[in-house]
């Protein structure tokens, strides 16, 4: 029942996204529909993120590696391909097959938690600094040249099989509104299902998941290779929203600011993340603009304050406020009916 109730406020959360989509264009300047077609496309990243460690109890530091490598899987289709059919698909497919190869030494090497982390850090740091060094002409891959330190072009979308129709920006932050909102849903379904109880079986308990005969190693795999195709989708859209793709993707900082967006929003829940993403952005973007405090700084006075004082997150403790809030009316209706019934 509390599974399908989430499911029922997925939809409502969607249901607004559609309303957002329909209205910002609108209302916002261009400018700032560029800019948001990025931030979609990094809270498509923090949704990842609330999927396979908020679900799936893995702790994924490095969760920008399979952004990072979206992104550039994409650049590279794209150019080579003349265009964006198909390359959005490859991408995924990219980001996902990694990270089914990385998974299954992990999970059915009985990797601990903690190493699984350090690892995947690992992982995304080694790419941050091999694609660094890939500044030379012999370093492209077809036609993409990898750009070292400057990156490569992440050509723009264009209407599928026809190359020479390309999507103006607002349309462009239609199909990325379009695709954050069937990826949110499609995750709130998926946490309902059968797979998803169990990987947050394996997430409370993972010994008594094996103990009911559940193969906790496949289950773990599953949901670890589903959050990185998801991430590289957001490569895909933060790719196309800057118009480039450098190393900067793997960075330790984008790592760093994947786990604030999860942990501020709430682990646990989808549309906290999502929110979160939208919030520290323009807070950082704010922040920017001028030079008395430092963004660094604030994030990680932010991140303090969230795991001491609202350990939960934002929309977990909201929900608890009016959850208990509830119970206390309920309680006090209780106790009047009864004090009517008594007898005098």
């Amino acid at each position: 029942m509390k599974l399908a109730g989430t499911f029922q406020g997925t939809l409502i959360f969607a249901v607004l996204g559609v309303l957002f989509t329909l209205i910002a264009p609108s209302i916002l300047q261009l400018f700032t529909i560029i800019t948001l077609t990025q931030v979609i496309g990094l809270s498509i990243l923090a949704l990842s993120l609330a999927l396979v460690w908020g679900y799936g109890g893995i702790l994924c530091f490095g969760q920008t590696a399979f952004f990072g490598l979206g992104a550039y899987a994409y650049a590279v289709a794209a150019t080579n391909f003349g265009g964006s059919t198909g390359a959005i698909l490859v991408a995924i497919l990219v980001a996902a097959a990694f990270a089914a190869i990385l998974g299954y030494f992990v999970f059915y090497g009985r990797v601990s938690d903690v190493y699984l982390a350090v690892i995947t850090l690992t992982v995304a740091l080694i790419f941050y600094s091999l694609i660094r060094r890939t500044s030379g002409p012999e370093y492209k891959i077809g036609n993409a040249l990898l750009g070292g330190f400057n990156g490569t072009g992440a050509p723009p979308i264009n209407v599928p099989g026809d190359p020479t129709w390309i999507l103006w920006p607002e349309q462009v932050f239609y199909v990325a509104m379009g695709a954050l909102i069937i990826v949110y849903v499609l995750v709130g379904w998926v946490v309902t299902t059968h797979f998803g109880r169990v990987c947050v079986a394996i997430r409370e308990n993972e010994t008594r998941a094996e103990l009911l005969a559940y193969d906790t190693r496949l289950y773990k795999l599953g949901i670890f290779t589903l959050g990185a195709g998801i991430a590289g989708l957001a490569g895909v859209f933060f790719s196309i929203g800057v118009s480039r793709v450098t190393p900067d993707v793997f960075s330790l900082s984008q790592s760093a600011l994947t786990i604030i967006w999860v942990i501020v929003g709430g682990r646990g829940t989808l549309i906290g993340p999502i929110l979160a993403t939208f919030a520290l952005y323009y807070l950082t973007s704010s922040l920017g603009s001028q030079q008395v405090l430092n963004t660094n700084l604030v994030l990680g006075i932010i991140l303090i304050i969230f795991v001491l004082a609202v350990p939960k997150g934002v929309v977990p403790t909201i929900t608890d406020w009016f959850a208990s809030q509830r119970g206390r009316k309920v309680a006090r209706a209780r106790e009047r009916r009864l004090r009517t019934r008594r007898p005098r």
